[in-house]
């Protein structure tokens, strides 16, 4: 989830929890104002009936126009001790003038004469419009609140959007950037503190990396280059002494062991160096390369050294396949599986190579057995031991995998051991 998601789900429920409790309240306020309202209105209603009842003036009709009424009984001193002086009710009423019932608020007040009589005063009025009131209220302040929500909502997040956009930059910034390669100086024109310190310490840290970058190539540069001349020099040697009429034959068979030893540690070298670039990402020059055209310019060198083992090899090609990548890259992939296909496949064996639209498939026969889907591409992993592999060469088939945008797998089907390559899919 990204950040203004995060921020916008959190501060939205914050805000509507915050603002429907102020809602509630408000509107219990108002409803609890216009309750006060209506029994202000019957008790001064109450009041001019009685001060005419008790002045001996006519009084009033019994409705005032406004479906207000009335009526007045007697009543005894007990029923008047017996009962509160004042008390509201809601009740339902028969209007005259409607000639229905609708419900009211009732106001019974008892009160006494000065002939010590009392009297017991019911004054109603209907609240169909209070409750028509309170609806509207209630509707008009539903709207009101979830409008103001929704504005705030936006606002903030047009406000964290805006205050967030040198965090966004800064995230592009470090998406495009590539150690070794040439990259936007990333400018640090920041009003805010906390901004400013993050972007000179994002330079500092790409500076550093830089640095660390450089010393690396040199010193696998200058590592490899020192460790093949010795080698190389070790490998003349042994064979100038190989040509000697003097060796005896146990002796030559002792040098031909060293010198085959020399030649592994020499592939093992320059493997270790090719994962080492592939690594640090030392092979930003691509282009569209064929597949297709890389397997058939080797696929015959491999038949006749491995001519011995008759191994039978079927090539299906569907559609022509092209990866943008680097060519040289994209060379030691199709050899060192076509590489891989042979020194681990059995006598009388088959070699299965298929193109697709989006897929380069390769299998062999081999080990009856499959093998470890989490360990395969690891350096020095070997299923089983065979003359000549150095156990890198998956490895770097998975490097240059990942360098160039694609997928590799591996699956054992119908007895064969299969690895395919593909472009990876694009994260929705």
């Amino acid at each position: 989830m990204k950040l203004i998601s995060h921020v916008t789900l959190r501060l939205s429920i914050a805000i509507t929890v915050i603002m429907s409790a102020w809602a509630v309240l408000f509107y219990l306020a108002m409803i609890d104002e216009i309750n006060d309202e209506t029994d202000d209105s019957l008790e001064d209603y109450s009041e001019a009936i009685i001060i005419r009842a008790l002045a001996g003036e006519k009084l009033p009709s019994k409705n005032n126009g406004s479906n207000n009424q009335y009526y007045m009984t007697r009543v005894d001193d007990q029923y008047a001790q017996t009962h509160p002086s004042i008390e509201y009710s809601d009740e339902m009423v028969y209007i005259e003038e409607k000639r229905e019932t609708e419900p009211a608020r009732i106001l019974k007040t008892i009160f006494q004469n000065d002939r010590d009589e009392h009297f017991l005063l019911v004054v109603m009025t209907p609240t169909i419009e209070k409750r028509d009131l309170k609806h509207s209220i209630f509707i008009w302040m539903s709207i009101l609140y979830a409008t103001l929500l929704i504005i705030i909502i936006v606002l903030n997040i047009c406000v964290f959007y805006y205050s967030m956009k040198p965090l966004y930059r800064l995230l592009g910034w470090l998406r495009d950037y590539h150690v070794g390669q040439r990259n936007k100086p990333l400018d640090n024109k920041n009003s805010i503190t906390e901004f400013r310190t993050l972007y000179d310490a994002t330079n500092l840290f790409a500076a550093r990396n830089e640095k660390l970058f450089e010393q690396q190539k040199r010193f696998i540069g200058n590592a490899s280059h020192e460790l093949q001349t010795p080698l190389a020099i070790c490998r003349n040697r042994l064979e100038m002494m190989m040509e000697d009429e003097s060796v005896s034959e146990r002796q030559l068979e002792e040098l031909a062991k060293t010198h085959h030893t020399l030649e592994h540690i020499t592939k093992l070298n320059k493997s270790l160096l090719l994962l080492s670039k592939i690594e640090n990402e030392q092979f930003p020059e691509t282009r569209p390369v064929c597949l297709n055209d890389i397997l058939t310019r080797y696929l015959e060198d491999y038949k006749e050294v491995y001519d011995y083992r008759d191994i039978t090899v079927e090539v299906n090609e569907e559609q022509r396949l092209t990866f943008q990548m680097n060519e040289m890259l994209a060379t030691t992939l199709v050899t060192n599986l076509l590489k891989n296909a042979f020194v681990h496949n059995v006598d009388g064996g088959h070699i299965c190579i298929m193109f697709t639209k989006d897929t380069f498939r390769i299998c062999n026969t081999g080990s009856p057995q499959p093998l470890d889907e989490r360990k395969i591409f690891e350096p020095f992993f070997k299923g089983s031991k065979q003359e000549g592999s150095t156990g890198l060469g998956l490895s770097l088939v998975d490097g240059i995998c990942k360098l160039s945008g694609l997928a590799v797998s591996y699956a054992f089907q119908d007895d064969m051991h299969c690895f395919y390559i593909r472009v990876k899919q694009s994260p929705n």
